[in-house]
């Protein structure tokens, strides 16, 4: 039975308007920086978890790469197949769940950006267990020594915020670092209540899922989108970054 997933739906209704976002300014500036750490070549295959509109996607397809752009909402795909086509450029796109993707081939680099399924957690989804599952499927998707970069919310910076009262309501777990958002969306049938999940990590945990997932972390930097940088996190920053490469004997 398929699980309903908030997440795809909100997707669905906020993909017209995604690219309006202030983070999705600095797209060129972004795939510079992920190619330098994917050290990928020209014409070789990258991975696109979570494309979302596939403002990177359709980058890296116009500088010369295979690309296979998967997101688990069609509304976000059908904005990322006319990006596509404006930009004459040809990707691979797949509508799934992150955390059941099987790949059909190796890649020889991945990307995972600005919370692509990472940390969008359904409300039928085990939050513990629905980031390792992301990793370990692009685990499996990449070829021995290949580099995954991915930026995942940042528990530190989130948990300055949140008080005692956000775990007495219950829209703060500190069990599972998720917090919940309840939403009214104006919809053609009328007003309606969405629940949304996000899981937090702190960067010890991230660095942990990486290793059972099969990947050595390289580098755990700030990521909050806007301010790349090869430097450490800073504690109050929503997003950090970790680049991992995949164990060559996994």
């Amino acid at each position: 039975m398929t699980k309903h997933n908030q997440w795809e739906e909100f997707f669905d209704a906020h993909a017209p308007h995604y690219m309006q976002n202030s983070f999705t300014k600095n797209t060129q500036a972004e795939v510079d920086f992920v190619l330098e750490e994917l050290q990928a070549p020209l014409g070789s295959w990258i991975l696109d978890m979570g494309c979302g509109t596939g403002r990177h996607a359709v980058e890296l397809a116009r500088r010369g790469y295979r690309v296979t752009g998967v997101d688990i909402s069609a509304g976000m795909l059908a904005e990322a197949r006319k990006a596509a086509d404006a930009a004459c450029v040809e990707v691979e796109w797949v509508q799934a769940d992150a955390t059941t993707f099987q790949a059909t081939r190796q890649y020889d680099g991945a990307v995972c950006l600005c919370e692509g399924a990472f940390g969008l957690v359904g409300l039928e989804d085990d939050p513990v267990d629905h980031g390792l599952a992301i990793l370990r499927a692009i685990s499996y998707a990449l070829k021995p020594g290949a580099v995954l970069v991915m930026t995942a919310l940042n528990a530190l910076g989130a948990i300055q915020k949140l008080t005692q009262a956000d775990i007495d309501s219950g829209r703060f777990d500190p069990a599972t670092m998720t917090v919940r958002e309840d939403e009214w969306w104006d919809l053609p049938e009328g007003r309606r209540l969405v629940q949304l999940r996000e899981r937090r990590v702190v960067p010890s945990e991230l660095v942990l899922m990486c290793r059972v997932a099969g990947l050595d972390v390289l580098h755990l930097w700030g990521g909050t989108a806007g301010a790349w940088g090869r430097r450490p996190l800073q504690l109050a920053e929503i997003e950090m970054m970790v680049v991992a490469r995949k164990k060559e004997n996994e």
